[in-house]
Order: C-alpha cells, then structure tokens, then sequence
C-alpha cells in the first residue's frame, strides 16, 4: 500500500505534474523537517531547507527513478542541509561543520563526505565497519557524524565526560581509516 502510494508520486512527477510535491508534502514533510532539524538549528533554515528538497526532488526525477522515495528524500534532506551548513560556516565554525571536518580527516585523500557518501564501495566499507562496532561505539559514531549531534548532545545521551566522548570518537575514527586501508582505500 505505502510503496503503491510512492510509485504514484513518483509518476507524478515522471508526468511533470506539480501535484507531485503537494503529494510529496503530505507524504513526507514532517519526515524532512525532522532529518534537517537534526543538522540545522534555526526553524527558518529547516523550512527553507525543506523547500530545498522539493526543489531538488521536482530537478532529478526524472531522470531519477527512486525504489525508495522515503530514502532518496532523506538523502537530498541530508545533502541541503550540509550544504545550508557549509555556507553558514563562513559565518561561524562548530556543530556539525566541526563534525564533518573531524570525519573528512578518516576519508580517503582528496574525498569530500559528500563524495564519501555516494561512492557505494566506500559505503559498503564504512557500514561493514559500523556493523563490527559495539553498539555503544557505533551509536555515538552515527549519532556524531550522520545525524550531527554536539559533543554536548553526545554527553547527555551517552552518560560521558567531554573528554571521554571525544576520545571514542577519535578512536573509532582511527580504527576506521585501519580499516580502509585494510581494505584497499588510499586514506
């Protein structure tokens, strides 16, 4: 029924129909608005953000032909609210600029997270190594570095220190770049 529903708006959209982000709005709106204000502070940033991804959904389908709408919305959340991110950072460093710099530094050379991020191979290593983690230690990490929580943040959900959380963080970024030259990437 969900997917049925899904294929409909995507054909909407295959139609050139602007119904197709009204249905789009309906479907998925709070879900968007809860990926963007996981990486965006401001509510005006988070709406306007929003608008992004129908902007962005209405540009790339077609020639995109999503399985998955929920999943490819999520990505374009998540890619106009880095990328909203990146252009505050010329106003001001930290949050999750802060978390992104720390885990481009694990990335093979020359890779952006966004690169990272679409590159399946790298992909699958990177889920390989989360899946091998702890679940405490794998937490913290997609807590930390996908959904764009503060150190603050990370403190009061793990029950840590400052120093302690930044540390397991280091160490798992460490143990990562290991990992991805173990299995072939340049980091």
């Amino acid at each position: 029924m969900e997917e049925e529903r899904d294929e409909q708006i995507v054909r909407l959209y295959f139609e050139r129909d602007e119904r197709a982000i009204d249905e789009t709005k309906k479907r998925y709106s709070s879900y968007c608005r809860r990926i963007a204000a996981g990486l965006l502070r401001d509510k005006r940033d988070v709406e306007e953000c929003e608008n992004d991804v129908y902007l962005a959904a209405w540009k790339s389908i077609p020639p995109n032909r999503p399985k998955d709408l929920a999943g490819y919305l999520c990505k374009l959340t998540r890619r106009a609210a880095i990328d909203r991110v990146k252009s505050a950072k010329r106003r001001k460093r930290g949050g999750l600029c802060e978390a992104l710099e720390e885990f481009e530094e694990t990335l093979p050379s020359g890779e952006s997270v966004e690169d990272a991020f679409e590159s399946r191979e790298l992909q699958r290593g990177i889920s390989d190594f989360l899946r091998a983690l702890p679940a405490r230690e794998r937490s913290m990490f997609l807590r930390r570095y996908w959904f764009g929580d503060s150190i603050a943040e990370l403190c009061r959900t793990f029950a840590c220190g400052k120093s302690d959380a930044k540390m397991k963080l280091l160490r798992t970024r460490e143990k990562l770049k290991a990992y991805l030259r173990k299995e072939g990437f340049d980091v």
